[in-house]
């Protein structure tokens, strides 16, 4: 193992982790999607690109001399794209320590998903399906979706992401309808823009109210809501984590260039000492508060995103 890689990691953990949040690594597995939505706001220059085989033996390294267990929850691009997530990246984190989720499209074929259970077992904590209708149907998803939960640990949570994209979100409670009836938890996304959320017309509004319900929690829905000045762990026991290596302490701070915590395959990764107050308008991601990162907001592990 990397001497640089082994120091840097075993410096992640600086302070005493909280039994009230689950120190968690969303790591974009691959740039590459399979899928090309009309809606999605990743820049195309984005979905590119994915690690060397070297690189994916480091970022195993990595993780390995991590201290205590994380959660690594591994995104894309979509991560079954990418021929490197089956073949290196899941049996290696099998190995290790740690815990791993995953979001997908959900366009692997049962047989890759079933290997994928066996691989990672009881270490599954969350698997996000998004259900995309540009390129699925909601009837087989579901059916598709209700024999993959089959196959699941009872302490795995299997939810099915959906975003509210304009101009559908009408005909969506009949979607939800089709994933709850299959006995499955729907989590709708309000639709976010490169500057924060979709402005709904009036009549679409109301749709989304009754999607989202009242008052929603991050494991209800995403609503990318506004935790400015709540004290945040994020950079502490939770970062983002590119395919390339670089790491940030949120997706918001990302997206200004902000929070920057050095590249964990060059060794200059360094994780901050102490919490600090949000200073963002939104929070795009759930995975934050719905793991404890966030003063008085969501729980740690709850089902969603």
């Amino acid at each position: 193992m990397s001497a640089t890689i082994q120091a840097h990691a075993a410096m992640a953990t600086s302070v005493q982790v909280s039994n009230k949040r689950r120190p968690t690594i969303e790591w974009q597995v691959c740039g590459h999607c399979n899928y090309d939505c009309s809606y999605c706001i990743q820049s195309r220059k984005f979905r590119q690109g994915h690690p060397a085989d070297e690189e994916i033996t480091s970022f195993l390294e990595f993780f390995s001399a991590l201290p205590g267990t994380w959660e690594i929850k591994m995104s894309g691009g979509e991560p079954f794209s990418f021929r490197g997530f089956m073949d290196k990246v899941v049996p290696g984190l099998a190995e290790t320590h740690h815990d791993v989720s995953v979001l997908t499209n959900f366009s692997a074929p049962l047989p890759t998903l079933r290997r994928f259970v066996k691989l990672v077992g009881h270490k599954l904590k969350v698997f996000s399906a998004s259900l995309h209708l540009e390129y699925a149907n909601a009837e087989e998803f579901a059916c598709k979706a209700a024999t993959f939960k089959s196959w699941l640990a009872p302490g795995t949570d299997f939810v099915v992401n959906n975003v509210l994209v304009p101009g559908t979100v009408q005909g969506l409670e009949a979607v939800r309808e089709t994933i709850l009836s299959a006995g499955l938890k729907y989590f709708p996304q309000v639709m976010k823009t490169k500057t924060g959320t979709f402005s709904y017309d009036a009549e679409e509004q109301i749709a989304v109210r009754r999607l989202v319900g009242i008052s929603p929690g991050p494991h209800d829905a995403n609503v990318a809501p506004s935790y400015r000045g709540r004290l945040c762990w994020t950079g502490v026991e939770y970062f983002t984590l590119s395919q390339w290596g670089d790491a940030y302490s949120c997706r918001t701070a990302k997206r200004y260039s902000e929070g920057y915590l050095g590249n964990v395959l060059d060794g200059s990764f360094r994780l901050r000492r102490e919490p600090r107050a949000c200073a963002y308008d939104i929070c795009p991601c759930t995975v934050p508060a719905n793991r404890g990162m966030i003063e008085g907001v969501g729980a740690a592990l709850e089902a969603g995103e």
